[in-house]
């Protein structure tokens, strides 16, 4: 892990903020929070210094300029400065703050103490480096989707029974394990969670730990879809909270791990890719049930044609 990080700071409209958290994420960013000063929003990310240099902060501040003025905005003020490791790991915690998300969850960081008489689903959170806090639209919408495909064996989306205790799910792209706990805590048997990046699965099985989840119940690898298909045969479920471009990548070899039953919850996708990610799903073999959408993002919710 790089010894500096570089900590940008971005002051912008309110209205722009979904965007620059998209910007953010494509750049490279591990960690980003935000609030509000003066009715704008004070977005600020964290990037290892040697994944970027001068230049490059340089294009994403233009990039960003260009995507307020393509929507009317004034602006945002840029600016970026290094900080030390130690600086990093601990000064954006101090915005993050409990959070409730749809009917059922709370998003606790793991640091502050669980709140007494809550009536929710609690994850205890550290993401560290990786993506996945709940603040963002589409882990908001994969949660809320999960809800309610498991909520207590409600009918879900399509009219089918669901049965919790019975239910495997596979999350592809696991971040920080965040969809992976939620969907045990609403009683899924089993999870298969991998991703690429070695510093998500650390964070994944930390996170696990912390919420004193048994190994063998969220069994954690780093992969993709091919390395789940050699951890078993079928899956119930899948979420895949990514991005569009990759999602489209990955859904032919997700073939392999599906059954006849099988659904799954998409995100990362912006409105304007909608159409071609579907248009790819229903190339092979699956059908879009519904659409959800929070700004510019959304979250697709399929089933097996």
């Amino acid at each position: 892990m790089a010894n500096s990080w570089w900590e940008i700071q971005i002051l912008c409209e309110p209205d722009l903020e979904e965007t620059i958290f998209w910007r953010l994420g494509n750049f490279g960013c591990r960690g980003t929070v935000s609030e509000t000063k003066d009715n704008r929003r004070w977005v600020k990310a964290y990037l290892p210094q040697i994944q970027a240099e001068l230049l490059d902060l340089s294009a994403l501040s233009l990039q960003l300029r260009q995507d307020a003025l393509s929507m009317e905005l004034s602006p945002p003020q840029v600016q970026w400065h290094l900080i030390d490791e130690e600086d990093w790991s601990s000064s954006w915690k101090q915005y993050w703050k409990p959070q409730e998300i749809g009917d059922r969850f709370l998003i606790n960081p793991a640091w502050l103490p669980i709140p007494e008489n809550s009536d929710r689903l609690i994850i205890r959170l550290d993401p560290g480096v990786a993506f996945g806090t709940g603040a963002h639209a589409t882990t908001q919408l994969c949660l809320e989707s999960l809800e309610m495909r498991l909520g207590g064996g409600q009918t879900s989306f399509v009219g089918e029974q669901t049965a919790n205790n019975d239910v495997v799910i596979a999350d592809i792209g696991c971040g920080s394990g965040i969809l992976s706990i939620g969907a045990l805590l609403l009683g899924a048997k089993k999870i298969y969670a991998v991703d690429t990046d070695p510093i998500t699965i650390k964070a994944t099985n930390e996170n696990r730990e912390l919420n004193q989840i048994a190994p063998e119940k969220l069994v954690v690898e780093q992969g993709s879809v091919e390395t789940v298909s050699n951890l078993v045969q079928e899956v119930d479920g899948i979420v895949c909270n990514i991005l569009a471009d990759v999602i489209m990548d990955l859904i032919p070899g997700m073939s392999k791990i599906v059954k006849p039953t099988t659904w799954a919850i998409f995100s990362g996708i912006l409105l304007e890719q909608s159409n071609a990610v579907s248009d790819v799903l229903e190339k092979h073999g699956w059908k879009v049930a519904t659409l959800w959408k929070r700004q510019q993002w959304c979250c697709l919710n399929v089933r097996r044609s």
